[in-house]
């Protein structure tokens, strides 16, 4: 009886290239044609498919061989998972080229230009009263405010000068409270003790 190995249709493999600093894991078709994976690889590595040369390294990173016969399935030769497709580019890129976004030119808007728009999020906010645009949630976010200030000083006001108090993070950090002896008032919400101790 004959046992014949069979290998998967896929193969991921980890795309190299002159242009690029960093690798990149895809999965391919075993049935694609060389010149077919050129194509598809025109959009991972940014160098156009004509001016191509792939080179094939082991799981080991050991040359294979190179991948030069264009109308080759891509499983003829000896590609496995983990292996590395390195593409050499001959447009005449430079490494780097394509990494770089400060030479990518932006579009930038004036606050007063964006402003004058009609088909922005802002226009829509303004024009729904939505947001920061709403007088009423405006209006119910001070009164709000103003309560809590109210209570605080409301609170601060039960406390006498040299009371003993407990004195705790107030932005809510895992550290440890103190004990200590209340001996000046701050500026309301600055200082709130947390707990009194008798």
């Amino acid at each position: 009886m004959e046992v014949a190995g069979i290998s998967a249709p896929t193969v991921t493999v980890f795309i190299s290239s002159s242009l690029n600093s960093f690798r990149s894991e895809k999965r391919y078709s075993r049935s694609l044609t060389i010149a077919e994976f050129k194509c598809k690889l025109e959009l991972v590595v940014g160098s156009p498919a004509s001016c191509m040369e792939l080179e094939l390294y082991g799981v080991d990173d050991k040359f294979y061989s190179k991948l030069d016969q264009e109308d080759a399935l891509l499983g003829s030769y000896p590609v496995d998972d983990g292996c590395r497709i390195h593409v050499i580019d001959h447009s005449g890129a430079r490494l780097g080229e394509y990494e770089d976004v400060s030479k990518v030119e932006k579009f930038e808007f004036s606050q007063e230009a964006y402003d004058q728009r009609q088909d922005t999020v802002r226009s829509f906010l303004k024009c729904s009263k939505l947001g920061r645009y709403s007088e009423e949630e405006r209006a119910q976010q001070e009164a709000e405010t103003n309560q809590r200030l109210t209570e605080e000083k409301a609170q601060a006001s039960t406390i006498s000068m040299g009371s003993r108090c407990e004195v705790c993070d107030i932005q809510g950090r895992a550290s440890p409270c103190s004990s200590s002896y209340l001996s000046h008032s701050l500026p309301l919400p600055m200082c709130v003790p947390l707990a009194l101790c008798s």
